[in-house]
Parts: structure tokens; sequence; C-alpha cells
């Protein structure tokens, strides 16, 4: 069995689940085609060598199984879900889903259309814009700031060809990494990676990801997403964060934990319960192989917005000068400590995280409690002062430009620039 391969096995229902990944997604891309990777993973779904589209699903009913698509920067994967007694049957299909790169132009062409449609959809939900947004600027002009899911401009420019081109360079043997959990034995395991590897290519074309670390430019930098007629305001902003290779990481993440990362945490208890501003506010550390973002996260009434820009600017900038409290420590350790259980309550979960584990170099989950336990109110300082910044940052507001973006700007001590973009940015 590959070292890449993990199993977490619970008979107690005829159900099993697989992650088929690959080391590598959306940054094999090429520039000027994000989304490439995404479409190429989504259209191996649905091809399967002599059945239609509509076979595929079929076939995949008749075995109770479901089959999912999970694309990112550093991984590509096909998730599914499916009755046991269906194993040898469905682990075929799976195979003939991925041994060959698609070759179907009006699929294509049809699949194409499809994720230009989801694009005008997805503009009715305003967090889901301002997310985009923020990504593209955190770290421009990094390969981290291109859209795994690409624009409408970009998604236009690909072509299948592309697609076979990534095939060859994701979906190959060296980059193979697995999970399987529930009901499923160590010789179907066996038996299914056995077949990818017989049937999956060895590329002479292996490329590696970008390692390097993102930046983020000097100073405080305003992107104003103007959407018309919004009485509420999504607010995005945020700084260089945590590497998952870190020796201060766990600190970090406790530090994150104790500011925003819970619904009593210091930020949402500043925003939400003293001020009632926003119904959530909260802060992420985002992982990925090399650094990724802090971020907060706002989304308050129009007329409350830049008021409530300048207190999360000052919440920061206090967490970073002054740290956290031994009070709040206790009760963060507490709480991580008691919630570790439901991480890994299943066979799934655990198994998911033993694969991103392997995918982002974190660290091992059975030192979890170790770690969190072993973290100290100083270690928290430092390490919110080495890896933030409450000075160089990307603040990224989606509403309604006037009367608003004269406030938010007066908001914002400091602002180094400040610059208006359409909500529906194709590009």
């Amino acid at each position: 069995m590959s070292a890449r391969t993990f199993i977490e096995r619970d008979p107690a229902l005829p159900v099993a689940h697989c992650t088929i990944a690959f080391d590598l997604g959306s940054l094999v891309d090429p520039v000027g085609k994000e989304g490439a990777c995404s479409l190429l993973f989504r259209l191996l779904r649905r091809s399967v060598p002599g059945l239609t589209p509509t076979e595929v699903e079929q076939r995949l009913d008749s075995l109770g199984a479901s089959v999912g698509v999970d694309v990112g920067r550093s991984v590509a994967a096909l998730q599914a879900t499916y009755l046991s007694r269906s194993s040898d049957a469905f682990s075929q299909l799976l195979v003939s889903m991925l041994a060959s790169p698609p070759s179907d132009e009006a699929e294509f062409l049809r699949l194409k259309a499809e994720v230009q449609a989801e694009w005008v959809d997805s503009l009715d939900n305003d967090a889901l814009i301002a997310r985009r947004f923020f990504t593209r600027h955190i770290f421009a002009p990094h390969p981290y700031a291109r859209l795994t899911s690409g624009t409408p401009q970009s998604i236009e420019r690909i072509e299948l060809a592309d697609l076979k081109l990534i095939h060859q360079r994701v979906v190959n043997q060296a980059r193979l990494i697995a999970s399987f959990s529930g009901d499923v034995t160590t010789a179907q395991v066996e038996a299914l990676m056995d077949q990818l590897a017989l049937h999956l290519p060895t590329s002479s074309d292996y490329v590696q990801a970008p390692c390097d670390d993102p930046v983020v430019l000097p100073g405080r930098h305003l992107y104003f997403v103007d959407k018309p007629e919004r009485s509420q305001v999504q607010i995005l902003m945020g700084c260089a964060g945590a590497h998952p290779k870190d020796a201060d990481r766990t600190a970090l993440y406790v530090g994150n934990i104790i500011f925003g990362g819970t619904f009593s945490a210091r930020l949402s208890r500043e925003v939400r319960i003293n001020r009632g501003w926003s119904y959530g506010a909260y802060s992420q550390l985002s992982h990925d192989r090399a650094r990724q973002s802090f971020s907060m996260w706002t989304f308050p009434q129009a007329s409350d917005a830049a008021a409530c820009i300048q207190l999360e600017l000052e919440l920061l900038e206090q967490l970073i000068e002054r740290g956290v409290t031994k009070s709040e420590l206790v009760a963060a350790k507490k709480y991580l400590l008691n919630s570790h259980a439901f991480s890994i309550d299943t066979a799934s979960k655990r198994a998911t995280l033993a694969l991103d584990e392997q995918l982002y170099s974190l660290p091992p989950l059975s030192t979890f409690k170790d770690r969190v336990s072993g973290v100290t109110v100083d270690q928290i300082h430092q390490a919110l002062r080495s890896r933030l910044s409450a000075q160089n940052l990307v603040v990224v507001v989606l509403g309604t430009k006037d009367p608003l973006l004269s406030a938010i700007e007066a908001s914002i001590a400091g602002l180094s620039a400040s610059q208006v973009m359409p909500f529906d940015l194709r590009e």
C-alpha cells in the first residue's frame, strides 16, 4: 500500500467514501485561461468512454453512488460516496473517468456554457463576489491571486486542447494521493489503486507548483466593489497570515480563535453583541502550501459600514500590540480541546484530515492536543506581532458607491490607495 493512500475503516454502514486526488490544481492553469483545471475535472466527471453523460449519471444511480469535484490551487480531486456492495463496479467506472483526457468537443462546449451561466447566477451572492475580489487583490500578482473557477473572459479562451495538456500534467501516477473511509477493505482499496496505477500515465512533464510566499503590498489599500441598491455591505479585510511549516503556526491559530474564530470571540462580541452592527463578525487563517492570508469578514448595514471598518482596524491594532489575556487563552484551549472530538468523530473526517496533512504539510493531527495545550500568552503575542500587520492591509467593500465611498475612505486611517470596480467585472 502506498504511503500516499489512507484508509479509515468503519463497517457500521454499508457505505464507503473515497477521495482520488492529485497534488496540483489550478496553479497549472495557463495565464489568461484561469478555470481550465476546474473545467477539466468537471468534464472528467461526466466523461466515460462508451457512455453519454446521461448514461454516466444513470450508471452512478444504479450503483448507489455519487461523485463530486473539488479543485483548489494545489489539489484537484474527485470525491465519491458509494454502496460498498458496488465497490468493484464503481471502481471500474471511476478509473474510466480519470484514465483518458476528455475528447468530446460538444460536451466541452456545453460545460463552458454552464460555467458562464453559473457566473451570472453567482452575481446575486454578495459574499461570494467580495471573496473573489479579496482573493484577486490580497496577493496580486502572485499566482494565488488567480481565481480557481476562472472568469467569463478566461473561460471563453479555454480550448479542449488546454484540458488535454493539463490532464497530462496533473492526472498521473506521480501526483496521485487518495483516502478511503467507511465500509471498505484493504483489498478493495489495493485493487482500485492498482487499476489507477495501470491506467494513469507516468508524466514526463512534471510541473512544480510555485512555492514562493506571496506578499501584501505595503500600506492600506481599499477596493470598493460598486453594486447598486445595496442596503447591506460586505467587508473583507486582511493581510499575510500563516504558512503550514511556521514554528508558531499553532500559537497564531489559537490567537485567531480568540480574536474571531468563534461566534463568541472578541471580534463578534464587539461588532455583534456590543454594537449590533452585523449578525456575524469572524476572522480566518487560510492554508495552502505557501503562506496564505489572515482575513476579517463582516456584513453590516450600509449606515454602519464606516464605523464598523474603523472599529475592526482598531481591534486588529490592539490584538497585535497587546496580544490576548490569560482568561481568553484558558477559554480558547477549553473550546479547542473539547471540540476536537467533533473533528475526528467519523471515519470520513479522519481520512480527510490525513489527506490534508499530507497535501499541505500540516502538523500531525495526533499532536493537536499537546500543541494547543502547550501554547502560552507570550507565544501568541509573539506570533501575532511576527505574522500579522495592521498597516499592510487589503480592504474590500462591496456596497453602493454613492454616498458610501467617501465615508469608507475616511474610516481607514492612513489609506494608501482607493479603487472603485464594478461588481460584475468579467476579467
